[in-house]
């Protein structure tokens, strides 16, 4: 194993003081699977003290845990003593920690086995728990008493059913039973750290996996909306599965981007609610888009999201299913209802929709989703107005012509918009001072 000259250096300065040293968790479990780790984590036997006395530059990331942070090169490293964890009383975190000379009492508190191996060039890879041998059979195995570890910290379930759709891993029968039994006790934990863990799950190369978290239990603590969506129907020719299967058919269907991964994970939230039934026995779905962007900026809220991303994740999951008449007009009032920059991420939201329905006129819905893309690109080669500041008039020439400033502007400039956005060809400066002008009499 290769390590970067940064944390090789640390580990030699603590070694060369007496002290014991280790890249430690994930950083050794990705090198072991060929993967550039994104930070580097050590271990070592140094009080926190020691380990600032011997580094030029550090800071207290988290000192009464035992972690310090050594800058070198411009790139933090963290630091942390070998301890042992107290009490877990809230399912989240110890009371208190005590640190320990022993590096297997630091190993043996850690999450899975994959992640309690440590390596330095001194003494090779140290691995007391078989993470090696798991990492060769592709397992997701707990350390030690599986309930110990998730009772100790309830966000370690999610993270198992993460690591297992990072990794394509299956999860140990013990670790996955613990899982089912402790599920209710997620409800201990942050709504940040859930979104964290879910984020990684659905925008990996296994989002499907998400249907390991329903079938734990753990998704009837934060995302209740989905066990409805497993189980709702859909008796129609456009579709072959349940809500809930379509919808992680679609996740897998279109790119590994947050925004896009959620709005399939959500874009059908609202069909369990607004589902009917009718004397045929063929359901109905109406109005799912709008009631579906409701839903989806209640449980993104809920889970603590961003004010952007749930913006932009609504606003797809609202116009999904919109499917005007290919002409100029109508995709020109298109772009603008979902936004320029939104709409190239729609047509991928519509393409893995469609993916993931049934065979009934897939080639037609395809096709008609290419002639939208189409026009589009033709408007956007034609410069066509689409913007109040795409007019070839302005609020100050408005002014100038004598309209208040004001609320006023804004209603002459958005008519005219209309006007443009329905014929191009009237974007001329000269129409619109006459236009401007019979609107003032």
């Amino acid at each position: 194993m290769n390590l970067p000259a940064d944390v090789q250096n640390i580990i030699s300065i603590l070694e060369s003081n007496g002290h014991e040293a280790y890249a430690v968790g994930g950083c050794v479990r990705d090198c072991i699977l060929g993967k550039v780790p994104h930070d580097w984590d050590i271990t070592t036997s140094a009080l926190p003290q020691q380990v600032k006395a011997l580094f030029a530059r550090t800071f207290d990331t988290g000192i009464e845990h035992g972690t310090v942070t050594v800058l070198l090169n411009g790139v933090g490293y963290e630091v942390t003593t070998y301890r042992v964890d107290g009490k877990y009383e809230d399912g989240r975190h110890p009371k208190e920690v005590t640190f320990t000379a022993s590096l297997e009492e630091d190993l043996k508190r850690r999450d899975f086995t994959i992640n309690a191996m440590a390596y330095n060039d001194s003494q090779g890879l140290v691995d007391l728990f078989g993470g090696k041998e798991d990492l060769d059979n592709g397992i997701i195995k707990a350390v030690g008493d599986p309930m110990e570890r998730f009772t100790e910290d309830a966000l370690r379930m999610l993270r198992a059913l993460r690591f297992s759709a990072q990794l394509d891993f299956t999860i140990e029968e013990n670790t996955v039973e613990a899982i089912r039994k402790l599920a209710p006790t997620l409800d201990r934990i942050s709504a940040e750290r859930i979104q964290v863990e879910i984020i990684k799950l659905i925008t990996s190369d296994h989002p499907d996996r998400l249907l390991d978290v329903y079938e734990t239990g753990l998704t009837k603590v934060f995302f209740p909306e989905f066990d409805q969506m497993i189980t709702c129907e859909q008796n129609t020719k456009h579709h072959a599965y349940t809500v809930g299967m379509h919808t992680l058919k679609a996740m897998e269907a279109i790119a590994p981007e947050k925004v896009l991964r959620l709005t399939m994970m959500l874009h059908d939230i609202a069909k369990p609610v607004c589902k009917v039934t009718d004397e045929n026995g063929h359901d109905h779905f109406k109005g799912h888009p709008t009631k579906g962007a409701e839903m989806a900026k209640e449980i993104m809220r809920r889970l603590k999201f961003d004010n952007d991303t749930i913006n932009k994740v609504c606003n797809l999951v609202k116009n999904h299913d919109d499917r005007p008449e290919v002409n100029p007009r109508n995709v020109r009032r298109m772009i603008i209802r979902v936004g320029q920059e939104n709409f190239m991420d729609l047509m991928a939201v519509k393409r893995a929709d469609t993916s993931a329905q049934s065979s009934f006129e897939r080639d037609e819905k395809y096709a008609y989703i290419d002639s939208l893309e189409a026009m589009y690109q033709q408007i956007m080669a034609d410069n066509d107005c689409l913007r109040i500041k795409d007019l070839k008039i302005n609020g100050k020439d408005l002014i100038s012509m004598g309209v208040p400033q004001g609320q006023k502007i804004g209603e002459i400039l958005n008519a005219l918009l209309n006007e443009v956005v329905d014929s191009p060809e009237l974007n001329e400066r000269d129409y619109l001072v006459n236009r401007v002008k019979d609107m003032l009499q």
